[in-house]
């Protein structure tokens, strides 16, 4: 029997097994396969950048495809770890207290974003280091390709009715299997559409075709900015985290605001001082 809620949910969920195979005892999560295909493409992105010279200061590209490669690995694994370790200490830590198994459950709870962000920075400070390859420029390109994986992370997200949105009556509004009777907005979608596609897009059109990684800094600085007022918006819209709730007032204030505020300011700073290194050298 149809609740009046599923009536005014005219976009109706799509009830996906979160597990998208098993082989043997091990379950295959939906989740787990958003990373890969999220890395991965992003790879293929980033060695089409990489070997187009004429988008790069001096026209010579500051990486080579094997480096890339390597790369991978290193992006992988700060990802996983800085995104695991982030949720951990951002959302989760009194439950992981009481049950450290839940710590390694990445579809229990999830990954948090600024935890894998900052993993990932750090991963590519020491392979720059390692490599000599400039830093700036290895920002660039990393944040040329990361909307590709929030594109499919927020994809899985809705696959696993995890992350919904609050409680509205829009015509576009999703009754969740674990939201309770309710219809809310798909906010993982919105953070699909803004965090993925408008932000790929927007970088997209700034290498291509304003040259802006012959800036070195400025493509990340936007890329960082651009994430932040998108996540800040998405988060009046998306239901904060049961275990956290509002962290001011009754509405309004989450963590993921929090958390997303300072990288404003980062990236508004990152693209001023690309902007001013490249008038000192020109």
């Amino acid at each position: 029997m149809q609740t009046a809620a599923d009536l005014m949910a005219i976009m109706p969920f799509p009830n996906i097994d979160p597990i998208a195979f098993a082989i043997g005892p091990v379950a295959i999560h939906w989740y787990g396969l958003a990373y890969v295909a999220g890395i991965m493409i992003g790879w293929y992105y980033a060695r089409l950048i990489a070997a187009n010279d004429s988008l790069w200061p001096g026209n010579v590209s500051p990486i080579t495809k094997s480096q890339l490669d390597d790369f991978v690995v290193w992006v992988a694994l700060g990802v996983v770890l800085g995104g695991r370790i982030g949720y951990i200490l951002f959302y989760d830590m009194p439950a992981i207290i009481e049950s450290p198994i839940r710590a390694i459950q990445i579809w229990n709870g999830g990954m948090s974003f600024h935890g894998g962000l900052t993993g990932t920075t750090i991963a590519m400070i020491i392979f720059a280091k390692r490599n000599k390859i400039p830093l700036w420029n290895l920002f660039d390109i990393v944040a040329a390709v990361v909307p590709v994986g929030l594109f499919f992370g927020r994809i899985a997200n809705f696959i696993n009715g995890e992350l919904w949105g609050r409680l509205t009556d829009v015509p576009w509004a999703v009754v969740f299997p674990t939201g309770g009777p309710f219809a809310r907005h798909p906010s993982q979608l919105y953070e699909a559409g803004l965090e993925g596609i408008v932000l790929v897009l927007v970088l997209a059109a700034l290498i291509y075709g304003m040259r802006a990684l012959k800036t070195p800094g400025f493509v990340a600085g936007v890329f960082v900015c651009g994430y932040a007022l998108s996540r800040i918006f998405v988060e009046f819209f998306r239901e904060p985290d049961a275990q956290l709730g509002y962290l001011l007032g009754t509405n309004w204030l989450t963590m993921g605001m929090v958390l997303s505020s300072p990288m404003i300011l980062l990236g508004l700073w990152a693209m001023i001082r690309a902007r001013r290194q490249a008038a000192l050298q020109s």
